[in-house]
């Protein structure tokens, strides 16, 4: 599990439920910015990691299990030729 396939995991997530990553945070009980592209990385470059809270959230919110968001990250990882993580 890397830290760029958890974030395209929710990318992939909002994309299967027709909203965008800022609508996927609000009705997870998050702030909108929560997933921005910019708060991926620290300002010094490093990978940021999602809590397992806020997964939690987001799960919860949309339903989905933990069982599917992990065969959604095992899709998304297996996609993503260019793991920098």
């Amino acid at each position: 599990m890397s830290n760029k396939a958890l974030w395209n995991a929710i990318d992939a997530l909002a994309r299967q439920l027709n909203m965008s990553c800022s609508r996927l945070a609000v009705i997870s009980g998050l702030n909108a910015t929560t997933f921005n592209k910019s708060k991926r990385t620290t300002r010094y470059g490093k990978p940021r990691y999602l809590s397992m809270g806020t997964i939690q959230k987001v799960l919860d919110a949309t339903g989905t299990t933990m069982e599917e968001f992990s065969v959604l990250m095992a899709q998304v990882q297996t996609d993503d030729t260019t793991d920098d993580t």
